[in-house]
């Protein structure tokens, strides 16, 4: 397991949000053995656009927006 920092938590928790906007697409009710090729790839690349984008924020010293849970 890796040993996060708080931002990297954060980064995180703010790319949730485009994961949740990419499974809105494809189907919550999919089951991952289900998923196609292109979607895991989708899944893969906005989890780490939005990671890398929330962890550019961060560094700029900008806020993050998360999930309200």
């Amino acid at each position: 397991m890796v040993d996060l920092t708080e931002q990297e938590r954060a980064a995180i928790r703010a790319a949730m949000r485009r994961i949740a906007e990419a499974m809105d697409d494809i189907g919550w009710a999919t089951r991952l053995q289900d998923l196609t090729e292109p979607q895991v790839l989708t899944l893969i690349e906005v989890a780490v656009g939005g990671f890398q984008d929330a962890m550019q924020a961060i560094a700029r010293g900008q806020p993050v927006e998360e999930l309200p849970f």
